[in-house]
């Protein structure tokens, strides 16, 4: 058990599975359902800072280049300006929802990437990404102990 609690936890920090694979993996391995859970949600939370900080970290290195200050004025300031709107509109609730949307590419990194390229602020940021990595973890906990079966309530008739 020990060996698929480290997978487990190793998937929930990757950026392609993050809790999304690892839940499903833990359940199919035999680790109790609380602990698969609170360990992937725990960890892929955790993703946030550590993404923000890189993200911060490599800008402030690259902005020392004059390459890349043009760069990113034209880009991200353009995507900032062209989602300014919308960013106004949904804000921190939108971040949450687009992680807690357990689709591949919606998770804890993507939603930090996004929210700092829209220039979010940081301790909101991370609020909104754990509330939407934790609504992901019960979303992927349900529809891995129930199946496919967990949308029947979506569907007309049943």
């Amino acid at each position: 058990m020990t060996r698929s609690l480290i997978i487990t936890a190793v998937l929930s920090l990757l950026p392609i599975s993050e809790l999304r694979g690892a839940i499903p993996y833990a359940l199919t391995r035999g680790v109790p359902v609380g602990l698969a859970v609170v360990l992937s949600v725990v960890l892929n939370a955790l993703v946030g800072p550590f993404v923000h900080v890189f993200l911060s970290t490599i800008h402030k290195l690259f902005l020392r280049m004059r390459w890349y200050e043009h760069f990113f004025g034209v880009l991200i300031e353009g995507a900032r300006k062209k989602l300014h709107g919308k960013v106004e509109r949904f804000g921190y609730w939108g971040v949450m929802i687009f992680v807690a949307i357990p689709l591949p590419v919606t998770g804890a990194y993507t939603g930090t990437l996004g929210a700092w390229v829209l220039g979010l602020e940081r301790k909101k940021t991370f609020i909104a990404v754990a509330a939407g990595v934790c609504i992901a973890g019960a979303i992927v906990t349900t529809v891995s102990l129930l199946g496919i079966e967990a949308f029947s309530i979506f569907i007309k008739g049943r």
